[in-house]
């Protein structure tokens, strides 16, 4: 019944409209990309620094003195850097990396392991300190805190390399810090 009300329709038109009935394989098909190039132009993607402070699931993260607990606006607790800096005397104490979250949906930890990167006398590959942090669901901020090795900080530059997943792996490394203890 409905077929016949469509086919009224049509003949009642004027015969002096154009009436197009155009079909599929009609229309202009574009070219079959692969979907890497599709989706993903080349000249678009930036790569992923290793070697540079982490991103991605980190809104910032930062060296710093110490830190400080506030209560955030919705009433978490929220750890906030003191003394924000890249460059700490001999005599510190502690090294702390504060680090603020976006939102994640599974719990993980952050390690953090920290090598000399130039300091005289010590390898590149020793491991100098190192700390681990979880993070529950509703975690949004935390830290790392490194301690002097045996005999204390060394003047120099260090770096730490920041791991994120369930154990530190080649896969988990999601960035890298450096500060420098001077004189």
């Amino acid at each position: 019944m409905r077929l016949v009300g469509v086919c009224a329709i049509i003949l009642s038109l004027p015969l002096s409209l154009p009436v197009s009935l155009s079909w599929a394989e009609d229309l202009p098909l574009t070219k079959n990309l692969p979907i890497p190039e599709f989706q993903n132009r080349a000249q678009d993607a930036k790569p992923y620094n290793f070697d540079a402070p982490p991103e991605g699931m980190f809104r910032s993260i930062t060296t710093a003195e110490g830190f400080e607990e506030e209560l955030g606006f919705r009433r978490t607790h929220e750890i906030v850097p003191v003394k924000p800096t890249e460059r700490f005397s001999p005599d510190t104490p502690a090294i702390f990396i504060v680090f603020q979250l976006h939102q994640h949906y599974q719990a993980f930890q952050v390690f953090g392991r920290c090598y000399p990167e130039d300091v005289p006398g010590l390898s590149t590959q020793t491991l100098v300190g190192q700390d681990a942090m979880y993070i529950a669901l509703e975690d949004e901020t935390g830290y790392l805190k490194l301690f002097p090795p045996d005999g204390g900080w060394k003047p120099g530059r260090y770096k730490v390399e920041i791991h994120a997943g369930e154990q530190v792996n080649d896969m988990s490394l999601v960035g890298t810090m450096r500060f420098t203890i001077g004189k």
